[in-house]
C-alpha cells in the first residue's frame, strides 16, 4: 500500500483483468474504510486513491484519474459540492456520484448541477453502490427513486446572498437578532432587514418555519 500524503491511503488494486478505477472521498476515515471493504470484494472495482477533503479530491483526481469518484458532500476545507464544479470544470468526462446523509431537494440540486452523474444517501449505499458504480462507467445516471422524487418536486426559489444564509445558519442554531448582530458585525437593525428578506424568499411567516424549510430543503444544515 502506498501514501502520497496524510489523510490520503492509495490501495492497491487487482492484478488481473480490467478494472473501474474508483477515488472515494469523505472526511470519515471508518467510512472510507468501509467503502473499501465494500470495494475489495468485487473484482471489477480497483480502489486507487481515497482523500479526506474536497481540495484533496481534485488534487489526486488530477493524478489518479478515477473512472468513478464517490464524493461525500458535506466536508471542511472544500465541501463535495466545490470539489465536483472544480474536477468537472478540469474534467467535463469526469463520473462523479454524490454521497450523503442529507436527502433536501436542494442538496440533490445542488450536486446535480455541479456535475453528480448520481446521487446516493449512505445509509442505503451499502446495498447500491457496486451497482451504481458500474451504471455510471457506462453513461448512465443513477438517482433512487426516493431522491428522483425529490428532485421532480424541487421548486427552484430566489437563491439566498452570502449574508442571508450565514444569517439562517445562525438563526438555526436558535440566535437572537442581537446575538447575530454581534456575531456578523452588524446592527441588530441590518439583522433584522436579513431576516424579513429570508422571510420573504422562504415563503414563510416567522423564523421557526424558516429554519424547518431551510433544513428539509438542504439550504443549511446543522452539524
Amino acid at each position: 500500500m502506498a501514501s502520497s500524503g496524510r489523510g490520503t491511503n492509495l490501495v492497491r488494486g487487482h492484478e488481473t483483468g480490467a478494472s473501474i478505477t474508483v477515488m472515494t472521498v469523505d472526511d470519515h476515515p471508518l467510512y472510507r474504510d468501509g467503502l473499501a471493504a465494500l470495494l475489495a470484494v468485487h473484482p471489477d472495482l480497483e480502489l486507487v486513491a481515497e482523500a479526506g477533503d474536497g481540495a484533496q479530491a481534485v488534487e489526486l483526481f488530477r493524478v489518479h484519474r478515477p473512472d468513478i469518484t464517490l464524493m461525500d458532500l458535506s466536508m471542511p476545507t472544500m465541501s463535495g459540492v466545490v470539489a465536483i464544479e472544480r474536477i468537472t470544470a478540469e474534467f467535463p468526462n469526469a463520473r462523479i456520484i454524490a454521497l450523503t446523509t442529507y436527502e433536501g431537494d436542494a442538496d440533490i440540486h445542488r450536486a446535480l448541477k455541479a456535475g453528480a452523474r448520481g446521487y446516493l444517501l449512505k445509509d442505503v449505499v451499502r446495498h447500491e453502490v457496486a451497482h451504481a458504480i458500474r451504471s455510471v462507467h457506462n453513461g448512465e445516471r443513477v438517482l433512487p427513486a426516493a431522491v428522483a422524487q425529490r428532485l421532480a418536486e424541487f421548486t427552484p426559489r430566489v437563491e439566498l446572498t452570502e449574508r442571508e444564509h450565514e444569517v439562517l445558519t445562525l438563526m438555526a442554531k436558535g440566535m437572537s437578532n442581537r446575538a447575530i448582530a454581534e456575531a456578523i458585525g452588524r446592527t441588530e437593525a441590518t439583522v433584522k432587514v436579513h431576516v424579513l428578506h429570508i422571510l420573504e424568499k422562504l415563503d414563510v411567516e416567522d423564523r421557526t418555519k424558516a429554519v424547518t424549510v431551510a433544513l428539509k430543503r438542504g439550504m443549511i444544515h446543522l452539524t
